[in-house]
């Protein structure tokens, strides 16, 4: 049965956000935990190949220094041109160093180049040696941009493999999503389906857990119980209403041959209601069971309308907007329209309007308005507008959404802005089928 328009779309497109939303905040998600992990280990070993590399040079300058301050002390040349006392381009810090006494090395400049500087003190001067810098900081320059490489490679990656696992596991999420939305329309027998092991056999089910796949699979098993309820709940109607036809019969042939009086009028009342309410269960297990075909010809809407609301010989203003020429059964539809007609004046107030504009047809009445889980969940059977026994419908309107099923008319239930009970019917327009 076809359930309120207006309501799957809606969740459809939300759920497929949602999902996309999944997809890439997985991906994004996995992106920056190893773009985080990346940069601290490249931070990690550019800082101890640093170490290591300007140590090296470091621990040369100083080789160099010592051989320096032995050759000052016995007052013998070097050899080296790197040695000078008291440079004037030696660093401030490292002046100030030699000043107190303490030996040190620091990078600096000579001759605008870039120098690794090593001092002592000598004779209350500073003795200074240097030696070129400029490969040494190639070289770090080459390792970070190696470390720099190395990381964006390793990130994109594990974002393909991450968008790849996020689009995997959306996939299925999305499958069983649309299977979940197509249950809620009423297709019973959709299924999401997965294997038991997943994509691969599970041989080893206790050491693999798959949490979309048991989410499925309790998605496959409630439904699969929906079903079976709903097959129970459809026989139980049928026979039911079967196995009540028969008495209700002769019920009704004895109460015709009582004397005439109140009581008789009591049981005849009674047992005529009884009589309703099982032809209403009779024609609702035909329309559950499927078997139902309608009896299509060409009608002209708005006359149609006219003399179904007629026929009901209930209070309605009908109202032709613009008529037109459908294809319908013209007793289905009558069934139909009698059914909202009861509804509306046993549930709601006068004035009943029925309007026709096109291949629509809008009945409204001007009382309280349908329940809220009817707009959102649709007619269910067996519930009444007695506020005592629970707020709905009665079979009335089970039956116009069965009738309504087997024309392909679209039904809308919903509520008007100042009051009243809305119903909306759009029939199909075109040709009849070759030989009707």
């Amino acid at each position: 049965m076809p359930r309120p328009l207006g309501h799957l779309p809606g969740r459809g497109r939300t759920a497929m956000h949602a999902l996309s939303s999944l997809r890439w905040k997985i991906a994004l998600t996995t992106t920056m935990v190893c773009c985080m992990v990346a940069a601290a280990l490249g931070i990690l070993v550019h800082n101890v190949v640093s170490r290591q590399i300007v140590g090296e040079v470091r621990k040369e300058v100083n080789t160099q220094l010592d051989h320096a301050l032995g050759h000052y002390e016995y007052g013998t040349t070097h050899g080296d041109v790197n040695i000078a006392l008291d440079p004037p381009d030696l660093p401030r810090p490292l002046r100030d160093l030699v000043a107190r006494g303490r030996t040190g090395s620091m990078v600096g400049e000579h001759d605008d180049k870039p120098v690794m500087w090593g001092a002592a003190p000598a004779d209350k001067k500073a003795l200074a040696v240097w030696i070129p810098y400029e490969n040494t900081r190639k070289r770090l320059r080459d390792i970070d941009t190696a470390i720099l490489a190395s990381s964006v490679l390793a990130a994109g990656v594990v974002a393909l493999a991450g968008l790849f696992l996020a689009n995997r596991i959306s996939r299925r999420l999305a499958t069983t999503a649309a299977v979940a939305r197509r249950i809620s329309a009423g297709d019973l027998d959709a299924r999401v389906g997965f294997p038991a092991g997943g994509d691969t056999e599970d041989i080893r089910p206790a050491r693999s857990r798959d949490e979309v796949r048991d989410v499925a699979q309790a998605l496959d098993s409630m439904a699969g119980s929906l079903q079976d309820r709903l097959e129970a709940e459809k026989r139980f109607t049928a026979d039911v209403a079967h196995e009540l036809r028969t008495p209700l019969t002769g019920s009704l042939a004895a109460a015709a041959l009582l004397p005439e009086g109140r009581p008789k009028e009591m049981i005849q009342d009674r047992l005529n209601a009884l009589h309703l309410l099982t032809e209403d269960l009779l024609e609702i297990s035909r329309l559950d069971s499927g078997v139902e075909r309608a009896d299509l010809a060409r009608v002209e809407l708005g006359r149609a309308v006219q003399r179904a609301v007629a026929g009901t010989r209930l209070a309605a203003e009908v109202t032709v907007v613009r008529d037109a020429v459908v294809l319908t059964d013209r007793r289905r539809l009558d069934r139909i329209l009698a059914n909202l007609l009861v509804n509306s004046h046993k549930h709601g107030r006068p004035p009943v309007e029925v309007t026709v504009e096109g291949p629509v047809i809008v009945v409204r009445d001007h009382g309280p308005g349908y329940p809220p889980e009817l707009i959102e969940q649709g007619p269910q059977r067996f519930r009444t507008g007695d506020p005592g026994r629970g707020r709905g419908h009665g079979l009335g309107l089970t039956i116009v959404v069965g009738q309504a099923a087997v024309l392909e008319i679209a039904l809308g239930f919903a509520n008007a802005p100042d009051g009243g009970a809305v119903t909306t019917l759009r029939l199909p327009v075109g040709r009849l089928p070759e030989g009707s």
